[in-house]
């Protein structure tokens, strides 16, 4: 499979002016495995654009699905996927599996690329030694950001979906993040840009934040003590990992965990930016 893919399923805007608002999602799906859960969420929050992670395509646990084209064609958006890693127990030779990133929009989407950090965990990597089942997640590839350009009536907007390594340190997840960072450097001061997604850290300490606010972003959310992932058993307690930050000439308003949506391990971040 290539590494990007892309589907239209948004009507053609009927404006020629950039609305007042944009509402944004950022959410680990958690592979997509609630995915009725998961779209009547989505559809209730009316987004203008989602930014979400752990997206299957063709995986057995989500029922050979391409989950970011069953998203698109619900909630009547345009989407594009890129490819983090070909998942070995999920798929076959014949019929491989993946698992990635997914921005989707009611505005066209242009420009889709990769940035395949240059410092990965070998975790994932396939090993002779275990079997190729469940609950053993052999994987082949690495961490990714998934940078697209919005074009909302004429105005752009760059967006950033990263999903950081949870299998290594902090040191190792903050040189991805700034191989992001470096990466949007390239972009004009006055086009607005987001970079959100599943960190894996908690940013809003230093020296994340430090780095984050050197490079001109601002937490879009702005609750930082407020936990974005449920406890998971007795050791691991709730943790704010999910993080949106945005840089330009717009200010966010309205961030909000949605503690109360149950269809994913992680839940749902959310914020306006003003035209």
């Amino acid at each position: 499979m290539q590494e990007i893919l892309a589907g239209k399923f948004a009507p053609l805007p009927l404006t020629l002016w950039p609305p007042k608002s944009l509402r944004i999602v950022d959410w680990n799906i958690e592979r997509g495995q609630q995915l009725q859960g998961i779209t009547d969420f989505l559809a209730s929050a009316n987004a203008d654009i989602l930014i979400l992670q752990e997206v299957d395509v063709n995986a057995r646990r989500t029922h050979r699905l391409n989950i970011a084209e069953e998203i698109g064609r619900k909630l009547g958006m345009n989407y594009v996927f890129g490819r983090e890693f070909e998942e070995l127990v999920q798929g076959s030779k014949n019929s491989p599996a993946y698992h990635g990133q997914a921005t989707l929009s009611k505005w066209p989407i242009s420009n889709p690329r990769l940035i395949r950090f240059a410092k990965q965990s070998h975790f994932w990597q396939p090993h002779w030694f275990l079997p190729k089942i469940e609950p053993f997640q052999e994987r082949r590839g690495g961490r990714i950001a998934l940078v697209a350009q919005i074009n909302v009536a004429g105005r752009k907007l760059v967006t950033y979906n990263l999903h950081l390594e949870s299998r290594g340190t902090d040191a190792l997840r903050i040189s991805q993040l700034e191989e992001v960072l470096a990466d949007a450097t390239r972009c004009d001061a006055e086009c607005p840009v987001i970079v959100a997604g599943d960190l894996n850290l908690d940013a809003s300490t230093e020296p994340v934040a430090l780095t984050l606010a050197r490079a001109g972003f601002q937490d879009a959310v702005a609750s930082p003590r407020i936990p974005t992932t449920p406890a998971h058993g007795l050791l691991a307690g709730r943790r704010r990992i999910d993080w949106a930050f945005i840089r330009g000439p717009l200010r966010s308003s309205s961030g909000q965990v949605h503690g109360n949506v149950k269809a994913s391990d992680h839940y749902p971040i959310s914020f306006m930016l003003p035209r």
